[in-house]
């Protein structure tokens, strides 16, 4: 079997196990940069190989990259030729490093230095809800129920479903977004020039606005989700609330946003203020 061959038979597994495009993406990446690097066939591929691969290549990137790397290959060499090259390999510990959240007055300073109508709301609208870029790429003008004031996303990360109360101080704005679209038979709630719009459109947008704002902290467009979840937990929102609004599936990943709250740290005070009273 060629290299060629044997990524097209992972694709189609993979597919066949219902993963998103960007695990899809990233599985046939990860083995065929293991093809190329060993330039052996996929047959021929050891232990040896993935692991001069990872000392090569994975060494200084951060742990999580080195788990993807190994899951990637798992899958491939478990599910087309029934072995498994990662067996005798450690994962390495994942590191758990505080995520990057802008202040609410930073937040603000973002949306007003935006320059179109359309990107303060396309990000204004991805803070208010916690949204994902590709939840708020993928989503469809009928995801909105304005009588109900809610919002649906459909098939998020995890392959989960959830809703989204749509904010008060967006509503009109949303409306008329959706008029705009079903005036030229739009799919989409939003669309750039080329069609659907990308997650590397958004992230021009929120990289820009975060240098005209001089915000020095380096955010980039998941960071207004890590945002919304810390600012929700600020203002005394329980944090399994919390896990249901972002689609967490584990609460453990929404616990992260219990170490990052400054805010709250700020409103402890030491027991001794009280005792010396």
């Amino acid at each position: 079997m060629n290299s060629q061959e044997f990524l097209e038979k992972i694709k189609i597994e993979l597919k066949i196990s219902k993963n998103s495009d960007y695990t899809i993406r990233n599985y046939i990446d990860a083995n065929s940069k293991l093809l190329s690097f060993s330039n052996k066939r996929p047959e021929e591929i050891t232990e040896d190989d993935v692991k001069s691969y990872i000392v090569k290549n994975l060494s200084n990137r951060a742990s999580t990259s080195i788990v993807v790397f190994l899951s990637a290959i798992k899958f491939a060499y478990l599910t087309i030729l029934k072995k498994d090259l990662t067996s005798g390999i450690k994962r390495p510990k994942r590191e758990r490093k505080n995520p990057v959240v802008l202040s609410k007055k930073e937040v603000k300073l973002l949306i007003e230095v935006l320059n179109t109508k359309k990107s303060k709301l396309m990000i204004s609208f991805m803070y208010a809800c916690g949204m994902r870029v590709s939840e708020l790429i993928n989503l469809k003008i009928n995801d909105l129920d304005f009588n109900e004031k809610i919002g649906h996303i459909k098939q998020a990360k995890g392959r989960k479903d959830r809703i989204f109360n749509i904010p008060e101080f967006l509503f009109l704005d949303l409306k008329k977004q959706v008029e705009k679209q079903k005036e030229i038979n739009g799919e989409y709630l939003f669309t750039g020039p080329k069609g659907k719009l990308s997650s590397r459109n958004l992230q021009k947008i929120v990289s820009s606005a975060t240098k005209r704002a001089e915000i020095k902290k380096d955010a980039h467009c998941h960071t207004l989700r890590h945002s919304f979840a810390t600012h929700l937990l600020e203002d005394g929102i329980d944090i399994r609330i919390i896990q249901e609004l972002l689609g967490h599936s584990d609460i453990s990943t929404t616990q992260i946003y219990s170490h990052v709250s400054s805010a709250m740290l700020k409103k402890i005070k030491s027991p001794i203020d009280e005792l010396m009273k």
